[in-house]
C-alpha cells in the first residue's frame, strides 16, 4: 500500500487552518501528523473545536522547524502576515515543502511588500522561489515545486472574474473598479470591535478603501496578464454573514460584446478546470451556492448603453479563498488529480 504523505498544519486554531484540517481528513494520500499553535502547544485540538472530537486526536505541537521536519513532509503554514516571512524560510532548510497560506510571500516587490504589509520583506530569494498558486490561471507553474504562494481570498474572486477578460482584451485596463463584499470569517477568529456580534449584526461596512493589501496582488496578476500596468479601484466590505465572498466587477469594454459573448469566453478559459463554474447568460451567482466548497462560480450583465460589463464571482472564503486551494495547489505540486480531497457539494441552504 502507497504511504501517505504527512501534513502538518501550521495555525491550526485558527479559521483557514480548522478548515484545513476538515478537508484534508478527506484526501486519499495525505495524513495529518502534526496540528500546531504558537500559543496553545501540549492542548489537545478539540478543547478548542469540540466538533474535531474523535475525529482529529492530536496535542497541537509548539512552532520548531526541527521537530514539525521529524514528522511531516509538507507544512500549510495558516499564519499572521509577518510569521510566515519568518518560518517558511526554516521549513524549507529543513527539506519540507510548503504551502503559505499568509500573505508574505506573494508580492515579487519586497517594498510593495511593507509598503502595504507594514512588515519587513522576506529575503528576495524567497520571495522568487515563491509560486503564486492561482490554480486556473498558473496552474502548470506549480508542478513538481516545493514552494507555493496560496492567494488571498478576495484576490482569488477577483482575479478568477478579471482574467480572462484582461487576456482577450475586451475590457479597458484603466476603467476597472472591484466592489468585494465578504463574511466574518474573513477577519479570522481573533476578536475586535470590527467584528463585534452587536457592531455587526444587521450592518453593513465599508473598510480600508483604497488602503487594503489585497490590491497590489491583484494588479500584480492582472498586470502580468495584460503585459502592462493595471490599476483597479478596489473597496472591501463586511457583511452579517459567517462564509463567502462576492467580487461584484465594473469595467468599459473594448467593443460591442454580449452576456453569450463572455459565457462563451469564459468557458473555453477555465474548459477542463472543475472548480471554475462559469453561469448561463444572465444568471447571477450567489455566495450560497458555492459555501462549503472549492467552487467558484461566475456571472455576467452586459449594459449596450453604458458600454459597460458587469461580473459577479462568488467563493467560499475559507475554502476556495484559503484551505480548498492550498490543497488544490498540493495536489498539482505532487503531480496529483487536481481534485483529490475537495469532492464537496455546496452546503445548501
Amino acid at each position: 500500500m502507497e504511504s501517505k504523505l504527512r501534513a502538518a498544519i501550521v495555525g491550526s486554531t485558527g479559521y483557514g487552518g480548522v478548515e484545513l484540517i476538515r478537508l484534508l481528513q478527506s484526501h486519499p494520500k495525505v495524513e495529518i501528523t502534526s496540528v500546531i499553535s504558537s500559543s496553545s502547544a501540549g492542548v489537545p485540538i478539540e478543547e478548542g473545536f469540540p466538533h474535531l472530537t474523535g475525529v482529529v486526536e492530536l496535542k497541537l505541537d509548539g512552532v520548531d522547524a526541527a521537530e514539525i521536519s521529524r514528522k511531516a513532509d509538507v507544512v500549510f503554514t495558516a499564519t499572521p502576515s509577518g510569521v510566515s516571512a519568518k518560518l517558511v524560510p526554516q521549513l524549507l532548510e529543513a527539506g519540507l515543502k510548503v504551502v503559505d497560506l499568509s500573505g508574505d510571500f506573494r508580492l515579487k516587490d519586497g517594498a510593495a511588500y511593507e509598503q502595504w504589509y507594514k512588515h519587513p520583506a522576506p529575503a528576495e530569494a524567497y520571495l522568487e522561489q515563491a509560486v503564486y498558486g492561482l490554480c486556473e490561471v498558473y496552474g502548470e507553474r506549480a508542478a513538481g515545486v516545493d514552494f507555493i504562494s496560496n492567494p488571498g481570498c478576495y484576490p482569488t474572486a477577483t482575479l478568477l472574474g478579471l482574467v480572462p477578460a484582461i487576456e482577450a482584451g475586451w475590457i479597458k485596463h484603466d476603467s476597472i473598479i472591484i466592489d468585494a463584499k465578504s463574511g466574518v470569517s474573513g477577519a479570522g477568529r481573533g476578536t475586535s470591535l470590527m467584528v463585534h456580534f452587536s457592531e455587526m449584526n444587521e450592518n453593513f461596512k465599508a473598510y480600508k478603501i483604497n488602503k487594503h493589501q489585497h490590491i497590489p496582488e491583484i494588479e500584480q496578476t492582472l498586470s502580468d496578464v495584460a503585459g502592462k500596468d493595471v490599476t483597479v479601484t478596489f473597496t472591501t466590505h463586511l457583511v452579517p454573514m459567517t462564509r463567502g465572498i462576492m467580487s461584484t466587477m465594473y469595467a468599459g469594454m473594448n467593443g460591442q460584446y454580449t452576456e453569450q459573448d463572455f459565457v462563451d469566453l469564459y468557458r473555453k478559459y477555465y474548459e477542463g478546470r472543475p472548480y471554475v463554474r462559469v453561469r448561463e447568460a444572465g444568471v447571477i451567482p450567489a455566495t450560497k451556492e458555492v459555501s462549503g466548497s472549492n467552487y467558484c462560480d461566475i456571472g455576467f450583465a452586459a449594459d449596450a448603453r453604458t458600454g459597460r460589463i458587469t461580473i459577479v464571482s462568488v467563493i467560499d472564503n475559507i475554502v476556495k479563498g484559503a484551505a480548498g486551494q492550498a490543497i488544490q495547489n498540493l495536489n498539482l505540486m505532487m503531480g496529483w488529480e487536481e481534485t483529490l480531497g475537495l469532492g464537496y457539494t455546496p452546503v445548501y441552504p
